[in-house]
């Protein structure tokens, strides 16, 4: 492991684990303790998430991230132990409640198997907290697969944070931390530590390449770039297919509350991918795709199941199929219907952001008396940019309108005043940010 421009072995890491677990004994933490870890990355992180699991915890990953929400987290998942990782890597415990007693733990302590509370972003209101079976979810790491270098890009309470840890140990690879989420601190630790594979999101590729300064750093060690979390937009994905053909480039598919599907990518410039695997099942019912999985939570600690009488999760993903592959439109929630006419967002987006000057963008749906609703599309434009919103306005209908279907053009554009993402790079799609 690599942090703070530091180097940690297997053996650290092992004594690590073995002094943490004397720790967790000392401090009296038990198999029925829901245990909150504050942290990013570090060495101390590492080893404490895992000395929990072996000694058989409930972990809830916590991150500076959800800071406004952690009072909601803290009391939803019923956390009994707080134990923050500081930036300098050094910790505090802090006991919080007397014990948990949600039906779920329940089950899970019956089967005397450590356990994983991951939250949903809440963009569309209050967030549900996903309880897991650890030990489910670490069965699919028994196979093993080729050692890579790889960043720690998505975060630690990330599903897909979680999944590039424990991926790149089980099998002896190296795990690059970052401090700072940049695509320049990002393309640095790629040039100083060689790394192989980046895990990312849509929106952060497009921020590289926007921001120019791949071209002052040596990415050639970089075989692999993984991409999920959100649509894709396909002229980012052609964008940076051409920056970088040597790189491959792979589409992953995964849900907090079944994990990470393995995935293959028809073509690096392709949007169609295979998905699914042992341990899962993928169909499709009115155009949505449905999963079972054996590693799928045990159910929402503040909400309803979202589960099919017969055990299939409702993903809430319109999807297209071919040959045996997928491609994922979007959102049915974020489905904009104009006239009976449907418009995904990313379509749009993956238009507008062809546009020169145009930093990123966030397409979405209001109410419009005539059409029922209409397309709106907000704006981040680049540094430095002096476009007035009428200039822009209609420089966006008038591209617009050669790419696509009248219907699909925005009636309505606005100018951001902020990033359009955050701390997950990823597009705020809440009602705030309709606004």
């Amino acid at each position: 492991m690599i942090w703070q421009d530091q180097r940690y072995s297997y053996a650290w890491l092992l004594q690590a684990i073995d002094r943490w677990s004397a720790t967790l004994k000392s401090e009296q933490i038990g198999v029925r303790d829901v245990v909150g870890l504050s942290a990013d990355f570090s060495p101390n992180a590492v080893a404490l998430l895992l000395a929990l699991v072996e000694h058989g915890c409930v972990v809830v990953p916590l991150t500076e991230s959800i800071r406004p929400k952690r009072p909601e987290y803290l009391a939803a998942a019923e956390v009994t132990v707080d134990i923050g990782v500081a930036a300098d890597d050094s910790v505090t415990v802090t006991r919080l409640a007397p014990a948990a007693s949600h039906e779920l733990y329940q089950q899970l302590w019956q089967r005397e198997r450590p356990g994983l509370v991951l939250f949903s972003s809440g963009s569309s209101g209050k967030s549900k907290a996903i309880l897991h079976d650890f030990q489910a979810l670490l069965d699919k790491f028994r196979v093993l697969r080729a050692a890579k270098c790889t960043i720690t890009f998505l975060l630690f309470d990330h599903i897909g944070g979680v999944n590039t840890l424990l991926h790149t140990l089980s099998n002896s690879g190296t795990v690059v931390t970052v401090q700072e989420r940049s695509p320049a601190a990002i393309c640095r630790a790629v040039q100083e530590y060689g790394v192989q594979v980046l895990p990312a999101s849509p929106t952060f590729l497009n921020l590289m390449l926007i921001s120019g300064v791949t071209q002052d750093y040596n990415l050639s060690t970089l075989e692999t770039v993984t991409y999920g979390t959100e649509v894709m937009p396909e002229s980012t994905l052609a964008r940076f297919h051409a920056t970088f053909p040597q790189i491959k480039l792979l589409q992953t598919y995964g849900l907090s509350e079944v994990g990470i599907l393995r995935s293959k990518s028809e073509a690096s410039d392709s949007l169609w991918v295979r998905i699914g695997g042992e341990g899962y099942e993928t169909r499709i019912v009115d155009g949505l795709l449905e999963i079972k999985s054996s590693s799928a939570m045990l159910g929402y600690l503040n909400a309803p199941s979202p589960f099919t009488a017969d055990g299939w999760l409702m993903t809430g993903d319109m999807v297209e199929q071919r040959d045996g592959y997928f491609r994922i439109l979007g959102r049915h929630s974020e489905l904009i219907n104009v006239g009976g006419e449907k418009v995904f967002p990313a379509e749009v987006e993956s238009v507008l952001q062809q546009m020169p000057g145009v930093r990123d963008v966030f397409v979405y749906g209001a109410a419009n008396a005539i059409t029922g609703q209409m397309v709106v599309a907000k704006i981040s434009l680049e540094a430095g940019s002096t476009e007035t919103l009428p200039e822009l306005r209609k420089r966006v209908i008038q591209f617009c309108s050669t790419q696509l279907p009248r219907f699909k053009v925005p009636q309505k554009v606005t100018l951001a005043d902020a990033d359009l993402h955050g701390g997950r790079f990823k597009k705020l799609r809440s009602k705030e940010s309709m606004n």
